[in-house]
């Protein structure tokens, strides 16, 4: 399996670096289809466990024998978790069970995983081998993020969870921080077809929290920013670029854009400046942003290429933002730039002071893109999905009955 440097424009030898470190580092590995920021957190805790780390990403092949089908490429997968800046040296074609072989091929002295189960095929725990060595490490999951929460949320297609507070009065009585579902969720979760359909929305039933009402379940708090913010300001003789946009989904097409743009200067100093949800599904409609301001802030910083973050951006790039952040560049994509309210270019401004920039990616690949490709595999991940769920619960079923095993024949031993 190959392993390539992760660093901004590091070369990587022959063997890769692992081969010549005496730091204590660390091992993830995923399939990682669909990386959003709790893949990134738990990236974040396991680069903070050790001086170096390494992540393995399986290949297409290993995760259709184990899971099914994965919606991205290995190669787009491989670019994904590159881009992560807690990410040392990515592992190509990482085998899906990590063994003390893996750890010790690779030069790691532990491995890093969430709290949560992982099977083999035939219902093993993944890590048992490293855990019974103590090279086992475990970090925290995410809270109110998961692919298939992700997942959930493209497929309810409603604009309701980004009305306007003066729109829809009584939609805001229904909803707070901790995503208690209104009333139309409650609707449409109780109802036999349901927003999905079949077993997923029963999990939590029609009262309970569940992560398929568009309301996002994430608290975002600021020592999570502060965690994921590089806390770097601009050093004399960086070039400060200025980009806008929704990043909804943080994507490859997004990696891509940003990669372009940090090659544009020698020391590139990159400010994302992000809108507020409703401005998004002002020019984007459906139910988008996909992703709420708050998890949209968390994928953008977690990307090596990003420097700084606006939270709440002002759609249109005003002399005010570019003279208070001293911009002296400002990028686009080839993506429509859509007017203003009042029918005005945001990016007029810019334009005027000759300093912006349309970048081609190079990728085509876009966050509706990314949605119609989920929903057309909708099928291979609901099976995906239950068989996982039949896995998990026959492990918990088979214990259970150990133990009650177990208890029947304590009785029996003593009478003999």
């Amino acid at each position: 399996a190959a392993t390539m440097s992760a660093g901004v424009g590091s070369a990587c030898s022959p063997e890769g670096p692992s081969s010549l470190r005496n730091d204590s580092s660390g091992w993830c590995s995923d399939t990682y289809d669909m990386v959003h920021y709790g893949h990134s957190n738990q990236l974040r805790q396991a680069r903070a466990m050790g001086d170096y780390l390494i992540v393995g990403v399986h290949t297409d092949e290993e995760i259709a024998k184990h899971k099914g089908p994965p919606v991205f490429t290995q190669g787009e997968r491989y670019k994904m978790v590159q881009a992560i800046k807690w990410v040392d040296e990515i592992a190509a074609g990482a085998p899906y069970v990590t063994t003390l072989e893996t750890l010790d091929k690779y030069n790691c002295d532990f491995c890093v995983h969430g709290n949560d189960i992982t099977l083999t095929v035939d219902g093993k725990d993944t890590y048992e081998e490293v855990k019974a060595a103590g090279r086992y490490r475990e970090c925290k999951r995410t809270q109110g993020v998961s692919t298939t929460d992700l997942v959930g949320r493209m497929l309810l297609m409603t604009k309701a969870h980004h009305s306007n507070i003066d729109e829809d009065l009584d939609y805001r009585k229904h909803q707070d921080n901790f995503g208690k579902p209104p009333f139309w969720a409650e609707c449409v979760l109780a109802s036999p077809s349901g927003a999905l359909g079949g077993s997923e929305t029963s999990s939590q039933g029609p009262k309970g929290h569940s992560p398929w009402t568009g309301v996002s379940q994430f608290l975002q708090t600021s020592q999570k920013i502060i965690q994921f913010a590089s806390g770097k300001e601009p050093q004399p003789g960086d070039t400060i670029i200025y980009v806008a946009g929704a990043f909804d989904l943080f994507h490859i097409g997004h990696v891509d854009f940003l990669e372009k743009v940090h090659l544009l200067a020698d020391r590139p100093y990159i400010i994302a400046g992000l809108h507020f949800d409703q401005e998004v599904n002002r020019y984007k409609g459906k139910n988008y942003p996909i992703m709420n301001i708050h998890e949209r802030t968390l994928s953008v910083l977690a990307c090596r290429y990003v420097s700084e973050v606006v939270i709440g951006a002002p759609y249109a790039v005003t002399a005010d933002l570019l003279d208070h952040f001293r911009v002296e560049r400002v990028c686009h994509g080839l993506t429509e730039v859509v007017p203003d309210k009042d029918g005005s270019d945001p990016y007029q401004e810019p334009k005027r002071r000759g300093i912006f920039q349309l970048v081609d990616s190079g990728s085509n690949l876009t966050t509706d893109l990314i949605v119609q490709r989920i929903i057309k595999n909708r099928l291979e991940f609901e099976a995906r999905n239950q068989k996982k769920e039949a896995k998990e619960l026959a492990v918990l079923e088979a214990m259970k009955k150990m133990e009650e095993e177990g208890h029947e024949r304590g009785p029996q031993s003593q009478e003999h």
